[in-house]
Parts: structure tokens; sequence; C-alpha cells
């Protein structure tokens, strides 16, 4: 009877190997989960349960189920019984077993979920936990609660067995070998009994081979060459540099050419026989006509003209009227231009062109919409008459609320901009060829240009206190006249200006600009004629007068402060240089590339500047980048006269002599990895043409989108959005 159930034990372990899974590190970890969650009559039923099935060193278990485990089996089966084994068939049943087991992923059970290593708490809150290999999603099974699990586990002997496979959603039984195993790891021995850990070494290596000498690492002279080997190699390097030595060269394989063959094969080659055809004989036309119009007919001054004219570019037929066809004669010269056909086909090579498919709009940039870019000047709004002369110059307050304006009458005006009423006139007797306003609101003060002299004029406004700031600003004593010996005095010298109630500053040659400080107090003259003392500055609050400490490269055109720095900029014919005032010294050198610089203006950041030239054209200079332009816009056909920016909004625009002034949308970003956007706005044309130009200069209003601009035509127009 022991022998039967042992060999039926043995058949029995042998079916269920192949239904058998392995152990995988997350099964582990699952029941080891389940010993910590189990509660105290569970963990008091598996410690009985490992009692009778596991056995130490004393021998006393079999190796399967205990005593009460073996009477539950029995009252299950049916009161069958269930024997034990020897200690020695146990061991004989293990070593059968572990001899048995293999590697090979076969006896593996693939996984019914296929979706990968990824972590189950993607599928937290789905009603699936992935997909089999069918593509079709796995739900999720109803799980036991607490309660349930632990009337489960008394119900069921065998509850303490399973684990739950969160990766496939099942409950898994453990075999009674895998319990071995885990019990085995979990007092840190091996899996397998049979593994024997202090086995006898074995020496794998065999010490009668034969082994060198000595194992040092190979020298370096064994790789580099000696002197008498680099002596033989610039004996044959000379040899072959000289031709004694002829390196074989590989040989050319020789074409074989279809004797009978035709030379349809090389007309597709770029080097071969590619056939052009011959450009077509351009067609009559009404000219040729036997009776041709009357506008095609010369006279006969246009045909006394011809004779004046290269043979070359002299005409070879000259149209005649008929009264039929029949009474055409022949065309004399038709050997002569056949002739010269036959030259030109002879002896005119022949070019295909290639001609790049490129859809011309693709070329042009991309660039945002109009209405996208509102507000900004594009209707006439406000005409400002009162002058009889060109207007010249303009210049607005800070405030927007009034502006000056200089013409070619003699005459500074201030207008009122809302209204257009003029306020006050002052008649200086001569072309007024530039104004500037304080930037300051609390010195409401105006810069004319008057020929050699500047006058500073107060215009009146503002409140008694400013006025009475004001007057105390403008008075001019004994002590502020320069000295003999000070070398201010050859340059200019400041008066006191009775008839108008301001200064008057006398230059020895013509102004042509003046330019204010954002502070108020500095303001700067520009005398082209002057050489070395071309470009002034000069202090109001203490009356003097310097030269710029910089060495002047060309004829000066205009000067301008920077809006935040101490920086000075002086524009000449070609270049505009940057000088840094307390330092002393150049910083940056501009170089326009155009016929001759006109005009200069500075953005409200101060690292980007337009400059607009003789020749129509407007140079885009971003100074972090480059000292060549960043944009050179063609937008005028005559001389720009002026260009400005806004101080708030991303406009700026120009004007000119061809009666037109164009705003464009000049967006600079603080990222400095973009560049500035340019955009064509619009074309403002509102004066007319005369002797003195067109729009002679624009100014933007320092709070609105709006553009004041001066026209030869004595009209200043105001343009709103």
């Amino acid at each position: 009877m022991k022998m039967t159930t042992k060999k039926s034990v043995h058949v029995d372990s042998l079916k269920k190997k192949g239904r058998r899974k392995k152990l995988s590190s997350q099964r582990v970890e699952n029941l080891t989960d389940v010993d910590e969650a189990t509660p105290q009559n569970e963990s008091t039923s598996i410690e009985k349960g490992a009692q009778t099935q596991f056995y130490g060193d004393d021998g006393n278990g079999d190796g399967g189920v205990g005593s009460e485990s073996n009477e539950h089996e029995a009252e299950a089966n049916g009161g069958g019984r269930v024997e034990r084994h020897d200690e020695d068939e146990d061991d004989e049943r293990n070593h059968e077993g572990a001899a048995e087991e293999s590697d090979s992923s076969e006896d593996e059970v693939p996984p019914l979920n296929t979706v990968g290593d990824v972590p189950l708490e993607w599928y937290k809150d789905e009603e699936h936990i992935g997909y089999d290999i069918a593509g079709r999603k796995i739900k999720k099974k109803e799980r036991l609660d607490k309660l349930d699990s632990f009337l489960a586990s008394i119900d069921d002997s065998e509850n303490w067995r399973k684990i739950y496979d969160d990766y496939n959603d099942e409950e898994v039984e453990l075999t009674k070998q895998e319990i071995k195993f885990i019990k085995r790891m979990m007092q840190g021995k091996a899996p397998h009994a049979d593994f024997d850990p202090h086995a006898p070494y074995i020496d794998w290596f065999q010490h009668d081979g034969k082994h060198p000498l000595s194992n040092a690492p190979e020298p370096k002279r064994r790789f580099i060459d000696s002197k008498w080997e680099r002596k033989k190699i610039v004996k044959y390097v000379r040899a072959i540099r000289k031709g004694l030595i002829k390196l074989d060269q590989p040989k050319e394989e020789k074409r074989i050419v279809p004797l009978w063959g035709d030379d349809s094969g090389s007309i597709g080659k770029a080097g071969g026989l590619a056939y052009i055809p011959p450009p077509k004989m351009k067609l009559p036309g009404h000219e040729e006509s036997y009776n041709p119009s009357l506008e095609y007919i010369p006279t006969q001054e246009e045909i006394d003209s011809y004779q004046l004219m290269f043979e070359e570019d002299r005409p070879t037929f000259i149209p005649k009227r008929f009264t039929s066809l029949k009474s055409v004669p022949a065309y004399e010269n038709a050997l002569k231009d056949t002739f010269q056909r036959c030259l030109d086909l002879y002896l005119c090579p022949r070019v295909r062109r290639k001609r790049l498919n490129i859809d011309p709009e693709s070329l042009k940039p991309k660039l945002p919409n109009k209405k996208d870019l509102r507000p900004y000047p594009n209707i006439c709004y406000l005409e400002y008459k009162g002058h009889t002369g060109p207007v010249l110059s303009i210049s607005t307050d800070s405030s927007g609320q009034w502006f000056a304006s200089g013409s070619t009458d003699g005459t500074v005006r201030i207008w009122e901009v809302e209204t257009g009423r003029c306020v006050k006139v002052w008649e200086l007797g001569s072309s007024v060829q530039y104004v500037a306003w304080n930037p300051l609101s609390e010195q409401p003060i105006v810069a004319a240009v008057v020929g050699h002299v500047v006058f500073v004029l107060n215009t009146g406004l503002g409140t008694d206190e400013q006025q009475k700031t004001i007057e105390d600003l403008l008075h001019v004593g004994p002590a502020t006249q320069p000295d003999e010996s000070d070398d201010s005095k050859s340059i200019m010298s400041w008066l006191k200006d009775d008839k108008y109630g301001g200064i008057k500053l006398e230059h020895f040659k013509s102004v042509t600009s003046v330019e204010w400080h954002r502070k108020g107090d500095y303001f700067s003259t520009v005398m082209p004629a002057g050489e070395s003392k071309a470009v002034l500055i000069h202090q109001l609050s203490k009356k003097l007068t310097q030269k710029i400490p910089f060495k002047l490269h060309g004829l000066p055109v205009t000067s301008i402060f920077h809006p935040t720095r101490s920086i000075f900029f002086i524009a000449t014919k070609k270049t505009v240089r940057a000088y840094d005032l307390v330092k002393k010294k150049l910083i940056k050198k501009l170089e326009s590339g155009v016929r001759e610089i006109s005009s200069i203006a500075i953005h409200p950041g101060g690292d980007n500047v337009i400059v607009g030239s003789n020749d129509g054209k407007l140079c885009w200079f971003d100074m972090d980048l480059s000292s060549k332009p960043y944009k050179v816009l063609k937008c005028h056909s005559k001389d720009i006269t002026n260009v400005a920016f806004h101080r708030s909004y991303p406009i700026f625009a120009t004007s000119s002599h061809d009666c037109s002034a164009y705003v464009f949308h000049g967006m600079v970003y603080s990222d400095l990895n973009q560049n500035p956007l340019i955009v064509p706005l619009e074309v403002l044309k509102g004066h007319t043409s005369s002797k003195e130009g067109g729009v002679n200069d624009c100014k933007f209003h320092p709070r609105q989108p709006w553009l004041f601009t001066a026209g030869a035509d004595s009209l200043i127009k105001l343009y709103c959005h």
C-alpha cells in the first residue's frame, strides 16, 4: 500500500507540473503582503498549517498537508484516506522534481493582460485593467470586502494558499513546492534543497599551458618608425615627387561605342549633343501692314532723325501705306535680314534657362492683418492754416495740448491741438529752420533756429508759479558772459532778448537743428560748417556752452540724446556714431550704406534706431544685433525729410518731398531672441508739392496715436485713427 501511494503521488506531481506557474517576484511580494494583512485567526491557521506541513531538521513532517488539513481533505473527499510518506521518500520526490525543472519559457503560462510593463495606477479609475491578446478589454472583477474575505477564509481551509494577482486580476493558488521555496527563502536558504552552497571548489583552469616569461605591455618604440625607417620614407617621398617612382593608377575601362548606333542616348546628357531649338522669328505687327494706321507712319522729321542714330539702333523697316496688296513691292532688305538671322543662329550660343517653379506669393513675408494693429493714424482730422510760407518744422509739448510750428515766412506759431486756434505768434524776421519744445511740462519754452541765431522763447503758458520759474531761468546776467580767455567766446554768446522776452544764442555758423535732453536743462545744436565746433551742448540753467569731447568724422547732419541713458548720437552723411558722455568714448558706429543721411530717431526703449536718407530709403538698426541695418525699406521716391517714433504706441512714421507720409507698425519685443516686427500700415497723401518740397516734417502726438505733418503748401495737418 505504501508503494502504490508513492507511485500515485509521483504521477500526480508529474501531471500537475505542466499546469503550474513559476513564482514571479510580484507574487512573492503579494504573498508577503497577504501574510502581513492576514487576520489573527487566519495567521493562526497558517502557522498551524506550516507546523504540520513543513518539517525542520527533526523530520517529523512529510511535506504534505498537516493533520488538521488532512482531516479536512479526508472529509472533503468523502472520507478518503491520505497517507504520509517518510522523509527519504519526500526528499527523493523533491530531487526528482528539481531535476526535471527547465528554464525554457514554454513552461510559463503567458499572462492574460498584454498592456506591458506599465503602472497599474493608470487603470485605477477605469473599468478595465488592460487588454488581452485579441485586443479586448479585460473587465475588473468584483473584489470581496474584508468581511466576505474573512468568512471565506473560515469556510475554506485552503484560503491561506491563495494570493491576488493585480496584473491579471485573478487569485492564484500556490503549490506545495512553491510554498517550500518561499519558506526557504524567508529563512535565508536557497530555494532548492539539493543546492549545496559549500560545495568543494573546482579549478577549471589548466596550469600545464605555456605562458610568456614577461607579460609587460609593448613598448612605444614598437609603434613608431626608427631613424633609418624615417630616412627611407623621406627617400621614397622625394622620388615620388620627382617622378622617379610612378604609382599604379587605375586603368580606365574601354568605352565601347556602337558603330551603327544613333545619338539618341546622348541627347539627355548635360555635356552631350543636347539640342536647343532656335528662337522663332518675330511675327509682323501692325506697322508692317500694307495699309497701317496713321499713328504708325513716321513723319519726315522722324525719318531724318533716324539718320542721326547708330546703325544698330536704326529701324530697318519704315512703314508705308499702299492702296492695295497688289501694289506692295518686294522687300528690299529680305536677303540682308535672312543673312543676319543665319549669322545669329550660327554665331550666337544658345543656353537653356532653368526657371525655378516657385510661387511668388510664398516669397512674401507673412504679415499680420492691419485691423489687428489698430490704432494708427489714417484719416485727416484737422488742418491748421495761418502760415503764408512753407512750414519747415513742428514740435509738440509733453502734455499734447499745444504744438509749435516754424515757417519760411519768419514766424513761430503756438497752436492748440484740439481746436486749431493760434495762441501766439513771434515774427523773427527770417526763415525759421527748426523748432523744438522743452520736454518738461513745468517749462513751456520753445527753441527756434533762425540762421546763425537760436532763440529760447517763453510761450506764456502754464501757471503763475511756472512763469516765475521760467523768468528766472531765462534771465541773463553780466556774470554769464564768457571770459576772454575762455574759448567759448569764439563759439557763441548768451544774450538777453528784450524784444521777445527770451534768450538769444548767436553762433558763428548757420544752425540746422536743435534737440533737447530728456531732463530739459541741456540742448544741442548742429552747425555743419562749424568743423571741430560743429556740435555744441548748451546748459540752460548755468548759461554755459561746451563742445563735445569727440572728434567728428565727416559733416554732421543732426544729433539726438538717448531717451534713458547718457548716450549722445551724432549723424553724419554716411554713419551714425553713439558716444558715452560719462566715459567720453565711442561705443557704437552704425553704417547706413545710403547716399546721405537726412534724419534720425530713437525708439523709446533705446536699443533701436531708424535713419532716413536723401535717396528715399529707411534703415532700421538694432544696436544689440549688428552695426549694419536690420531692415532697409525703399518707401519714398524722393528725399526723406524726417522720421519719428511714437512714445507709447508701436508705430513710427516717415515724411518725404514726394508729398506723402508713411505710417509703419514697429513692434520691439522684450525677448532678445525675437527680431522686431515691421509692417507698413498707411500712406498719407494730403499735401501738394511746390518748389520748397512736399511734406517737410512729421511729429507724433505724445499721448494719442495721432500724426502731425507740415507741408510746403503752408498747411499743417492732423491725422487721427
